[in-house]
């Protein structure tokens, strides 16, 4: 297209398709929030059951399936990036939110792990939940997608009630933060995906 013809109103188009293209790129990994958030839903769940109605005492064990999920997440996102061309800036941002993300989860769960057996499951589900607000909050402003906003919310809110219920209620509170900060925007990610497509 000849620069001298190049009206606003095309500026305006191009700026549109690649907010649409960044779109895009972002529902298409709605999958790994999907991923995570059924995984995080589903640990949660059987730990509480295996705490409170089993009484098993290494009910701990089941988020060994996270490692599962993390293998799994390398090749996925391996597979992606060679179909991808190009990077957008907002991918590179989201990169490295989530890296920052489980950088400090590893980090505070070591942290808090010196504190003992019971303090630990006193402080461990109030902090993490408020950490999944952050990359959630970030990623959502970052996309303008306001379900993710809304979740990163809603973990901060969760986070502050699980202060005043018992340690082992709080898990069924890290399985509701799932449903509304990665399952439900992760549904609508793909919903927005399949319709873009079409």
């Amino acid at each position: 297209m000849n620069q001298e013809n190049f009206s606003a109103q095309d500026s305006l188009q191009v700026i549109h398709s690649m907010i649409e293209k960044a779109k895009n790129q972002f529902s298409e990994n709605g999958h790994l929030y999907l991923l995570w958030g059924w995984v995080v839903f589903i640990c949660s769940v059987a730990q509480f059951v295996l705490l409170k109605f089993i009484h098993f005492e290494q009910h701990y064990y089941v988020w060994m399936v996270c490692w599962l999920a993390f293998i799994y997440q390398v090749f996925y996102l391996r597979k992606q990036n060679r179909v991808k061309r190009v990077a957008t800036y907002t991918d590179r941002m989201m990169g490295y939110i989530w890296i920052s993300f489980v950088v400090l989860m590893v980090l505070v769960g070591i942290t808090i792990g010196e504190v003992g057996k019971e303090n630990y499951y006193k402080l461990i589900n109030p902090v993490f939940l408020a950490m999944y607000g952050v990359p959630t909050f970030l990623c959502g402003m970052l996309l303008q997608f306001r379900p993710l906003v809304i979740g990163g919310i809603g973990c901060w809110f969760l986070s502050v009630i699980a202060h005043f219920i018992p340690a082992d209620y709080q898990l069924l509170l890290l399985s509701a933060a799932m449903v509304i900060a990665w399952i439900i925007p992760g549904y609508r990610l793909q919903k927005e995906y399949q319709k873009q497509k079409t």
